[in-house]
């Protein structure tokens, strides 16, 4: 069984009103999770976004498997970001973030 025969079968309709409560419900539970889960997502998501399209050489990065550096040179899809002295490495531009440190001053 699937969640959506449970919900109706929970409420049968007694009566002109109550036809409207399992319908209603499942509206109030969509409400609830766009804005607890899908809303702050979408939000999180477009910040990154912006902060991947702001970058510029010399900021400071972390990738996404945790490697730390700064940015030597931006393409449109890839980033080369030295993590040591002489050693760069390219990679793609969806897995690089901006540092805390960074993210601490776009708070302020």
């Amino acid at each position: 069984m699937n969640l959506l025969s449970i919900l109706l079968q929970a409420a049968p309709p007694a009566g002109g009103a109550s036809s409207y409560t399992g319908i209603l419900m499942m509206v109030l539970i969509f409400a609830v999770f766009y804005f607890f889960m899908i809303r702050p997502q979408s939000k999180r998501q477009k910040e990154i976004k912006k902060q991947r399209d702001e970058m510029k050489v010399g900021d400071s990065v972390v990738t996404s498997g945790g490697i730390y550096g700064k940015v030597k040179d931006i393409k449109e899809t890839t980033v080369t970001v030295e993590i040591a002295d002489n050693v760069r490495v390219k990679v793609d531009k969806n897995s690089v973030f901006a540092t805390a440190e960074d993210i601490q001053t776009l708070a302020k």
